[in-house]
């Protein structure tokens, strides 16, 4: 069984390194910042295209790209933190023999230092992010590699994420989603860890007879 987390807004709160690191591109591009809330909408709104949403640019280039990387580098440290409960959760999944991997569209640099800084890469057997597939999220590229890197079934996996990108790139891949909202108080959306780790119990374990 498998079961893949989302990274931003799902196991930690990365909002305000996120909103920092794209209005730090924007400056460099002598654009002014914009509102947190603006930002926050365009990285969860799968219908936004990123380019054209923050820079106002047809496609984005490895000098913005390195720009994003380097302030997020360097405060990543100081402007993360995992959701409360978020470690206990991953404890209990892994206990009960269920294998956990990460699909973000983040990238790959910034990840692995986010995630070590953490201190939760031991829970992760395998990671997915942004620039290891051609097409990020809401595209189901990220899950589908990682469904067949583990070797795992679409029935036998699940996937966990805050936002309609995520939504959307569970069900082109075919595989169950759960939506949480552990920083929010949104309807019918799962908001403690622990209940997290529940429904995957559920859902992985169900009787299939």
């Amino acid at each position: 069984s498998l079961a893949i987390f989302d990274l931003d807004g799902t196991l930690v709160d990365s909002s305000k390194v996120l909103v920092n690191s794209i209005n730090y591109v924007r400056q460099r591009l002598h654009l002014p910042s914009m509102e947190s809330e603006d930002i926050m909408f365009g990285i969860s709104n799968p219908e936004s295209d990123i380019a054209q949403y923050f820079y106002g640019l047809e496609s984005i280039d490895k000098q913005h790209e390195e720009w994003f990387k380097e302030y997020y580098g360097q405060n990543c440290t100081t402007q993360i933190e995992l959701f409360e409960g978020v470690e206990e959760m991953l404890h209990s999944i892994r206990d009960a023999n269920i294998e956990i991997a990460l699909a973000t569209n983040g990238y790959r640099d910034s990840t692995l230092q986010a995630v070590k800084h953490l201190g939760i890469e031991h829970f992760f057997s395998d990671i997915a992010c942004f620039d290891d597939v051609a097409r990020g999220k809401p595209a189901p590229d990220m899950l589908e590699l990682l469904l067949k890197r583990r070797q795992s079934d679409v029935k036998s996996a699940i996937f966990i994420g805050d936002s309609d990108r995520d939504k959307l790139a569970a069900k082109a891949a075919n595989i169950e989603f759960l939506q949480v909202d552990f920083g929010q108080n949104s309807e019918n959306i799962l908001h403690t860890p622990l209940e997290v780790a529940d429904r995957i119990d559920l859902l992985l374990y169900k009787d299939t007879s």
